[in-house]
């Protein structure tokens, strides 16, 4: 940032642009090439786009349930947050177990290998920088069983989910080499369980765990572990996105502080990074305040959401400013992936991340 333009107080070692996951562009292809030219060595890793049916995050596993013995659907039609979880909720049918239900292909590890051919392939070909990492996102098996099964059977299904999901995690590490690899979870239901009682609607998502924050912490601890360490891991922290909207608007980074910190001191690994919204409107070092208690290891990148094409670079820069009273060192994203906003935004937000990690 130009020193004459500089806000006083500590100034931020800005280290980067992170993306989410989701683009809006057609293919893996597409999404490879554009991002690479637009940011090239600005990003440690890259992600596919989440193409195809990805394009609305998980909901393309209800098709994988709809194929399932032992599971139906209720026959009145809910809806949850919003339209993101519309539809009729699934349960476990009378005398049938979780732990027999049989899962099909539920989608993940097809589409990372296939990415990752066509990552390797551009890469080959000068098309993205030698060592950027291959970017898989993956739900958390929270996010399934809260979004899309009744209450009574969230607690069990959770596990047989996580079981069939980390097969799909096996496959994609026996398929894409290591040291091309990162996983990012992708934490999003969790922090509408935390938030609970702050979400103003009757058809708030209550959680099925006692000691919400312990339970989501041992969640993440988990999750990390089953990813070997010479893989990146790290964590798209969310308050979701519909329709551009939080489900709320977190009154300040204190529960996203509370999960980075518990999740560093329970891994048993290195934490790669971890990515945190950041709302449009807070500007305020208070919103950022309580990240200044957690300890970040030199080895543990941190990203923060605080990209908004609404005010370009100079919203940015507010942003930045205020979050550096709590934290020097970080990387910048927008809030959520960008894959359901219009196309033509694509390529203008990509250029916007560049000239914000280009001001500092």
């Amino acid at each position: 940032m130009n020193s004459a333009t500089s806000p006083a107080g500590p100034q931020p070692d800005v280290q980067g642009a992170h993306l989410l996951g989701s683009v809006n562009l057609p293919n893996a292809d597409a999404v490879f090439r554009t991002v690479a030219a637009h940011l090239g060595d600005r990003m440690r890793r890259l992600p596919d786009g989440e193409v195809g049916e990805r394009f609305y995050w998980i909901q393309f596993q209800k098709s994988r349930f709809d194929t399932m013995a032992g599971l139906s659907r209720v026959p009145t039609e809910p809806f949850y947050i919003r339209e993101i979880f519309d539809g009729r909720p699934f349960f476990i049918e009378d005398g049938v177990s979780a732990d027999d239900l049989v899962f099909p292909d539920i989608g993940y590890a097809d589409a990372a290998l296939e990415s990752y051919a066509t990552f390797s392939r551009l890469r080959d070909e000068g098309a993205i920088p030698q060592g950027v990492r291959f970017q898989v996102s993956l739900p958390t098996p929270a996010a399934i069983a809260g979004s899309f099964f009744v209450a009574e059977n969230r607690a069990a299904f959770e596990v047989a989910y996580e079981r069939a999901l980390f097969g799909e995690l096996e496959r994609i590490l026996a398929g894409v080499p290591h040291a091309d690899l990162a996983i990012q979870w992708d934490t999003a239901l969790e922090f509408a369980l935390l938030e609970s009682a702050n979400i103003r609607s009757a058809h708030a998502i209550s959680p099925w765990f006692d000691d919400v924050l312990g339970g989501v912490t041992d969640r993440v601890a988990r999750q990390a572990a089953a990813v070997p360490e010479d893989v990146e891991v790290g964590y798209h922290l969310c308050y979701g996105d519909v329709e551009e909207s939080h489900f709320v608007q977190p009154t300040d980074a204190g529960h996203l502080a509370d999960v980075i910190a518990g999740a560093l001191e329970k891994s048993t690994r290195p934490i790669t990074f971890f990515h945190l919204p950041v709302p449009i409107e807070r500007d305020d070092a208070e919103f950022f305040a309580p990240l200044a208690g957690v300890s970040i290891p030199d080895d543990t990148e941190l990203y923060l959401g605080l990209v908004h094409h609404e005010d370009g670079v100079e919203g940015a820069e507010r942003r930045i400013a205020a979050a550096a009273a709590a934290v020097r060192r970080f990387g910048v994203a927008t809030e959520c992936g960008f894959g359901r906003g219009p196309s033509e935004r694509t390529a203008g937000l990509l250029d916007l991340h560049a000239a914000v990690t280009s001001a500092w």
